[in-house]
């Protein structure tokens, strides 16, 4: 986000095709409401509304060989990865507004083809309090947003596993995972054999958020991108409770606004995904509030102006 004015693309995405609880395909809806459009202006960026995707409705069916609508999954997939690519190579920062955490298999994937295209390299921050690292063999649930971190490193089906190109979108290496509390048996130690780089709630306790975020963004070079696969369920459900699985525990407000604000003063971060805000279990918009708030500070919002 260095240089010029920053254009950016919203890009809703409503469905709750992956989840298990129903509800986050109203998202998108409510952080518009929030004010999400109005807050980036503010901060002198170009926004751009684009609207909502279509795709297949949920058919609330039962798992078939380890995976939920695993179809319409793929389908919404590659239509946000055209979408998000097109966004990319018009110059404009692209923020998925979900919608749950399978898009963001498409998103990543498409972020990740753009840098290999431009010889940038990519580092994925992925702020939740899942590892999302499950398999058809490991998931208890079926459910793909449990998946999707798994996807991208080469663990799902191919149609998800190559959605943009053949191969993996992204190496273990290029992420880092911040916020997680909630693992299952099976799938942690599929992480500890692949070597993930976790930040959880213990490291945050022990650490604190700077340490984490200096961890997590230590030797992070200046022309890199950086995509923030957020996850509103990162935050502790005591400040917001709209989401479908929710862990008591996680970062507080001024933690989160700390992680956000360490963000932007990189000047590297090029896309965003704002997913599984579900207003059917908010009270009164507050997490999409929330959401908002902690966006404006991703784009630069400080209480005073800094030297970075």
């Amino acid at each position: 986000m260095r240089g010029g004015r920053q254009a950016v693309s919203l890009i809703g995405v409503p469905t709750d095709i992956g989840a298990g609880a129903r509800g986050a395909s109203m998202g998108p809806e409510a952080l518009r409401v929030a004010g999400l459009a109005q807050a980036l202006a503010r901060q002198g960026v170009d926004v751009h509304d684009t609207g909502n995707l279509s795709g297949p409705q949920n058919p609330q069916q039962p798992p078939q060989q380890g995976y939920r609508h695993l179809d319409e999954v793929i389908q919404w997939n590659r239509t946000l990865y055209g979408v998000v690519r097109a966004q990319l190579q018009d110059g404009r920062l692209p923020i998925v507004l979900g919608g749950d955490h399978c898009l963001g298999i498409g998103s990543v994937s498409a972020v990740a083809q753009y840098c290999r295209e431009q010889s940038r390299p990519l580092r994925v921050l992925w702020l939740d309090a899942h590892a999302d690292f499950n398999t058809a063999l490991l998931t208890p649930s079926g459910n793909v947003h449990g998946m999707p971190v798994a996807c991208l490193c080469g663990y799902g089906p191919d149609e998800l596993v190559h959605l943009g190109a053949p191969g993996p979108a992204l190496s273990p290496s290029q992420l880092r995972m911040i916020g997680i509390r909630s693992v299952d048996h099976g799938e942690r130690e599929f992480i500890h054999e692949i070597g993930l780089d976790i930040y959880d709630m213990r490291a945050i306790d022990e650490m604190g958020m700077r340490g984490v975020m200096q961890a997590a963004l230590a030797q992070l070079p200046d022309d890199a991108h950086v995509h923030v696969s957020f996850d509103v369920d990162f935050l502790d459900p005591d400040i917001a409770p709209g989401v479908g699985t929710a862990v008591r525990g996680g970062p507080t407000w001024r933690e989160a606004q700390l992680c956000m604000e360490m963000l932007a003063d990189t000047g590297c971060v090029g896309s965003l995904d704002i997913v599984e805000l579900n207003p059917a279990l908010d009270v009164r918009n507050r997490t999409a509030e929330v959401a908002v708030e902690l966006v404006e500070s991703l784009f630069g919002q400080s209480t005073l102006m800094r030297r970075v």
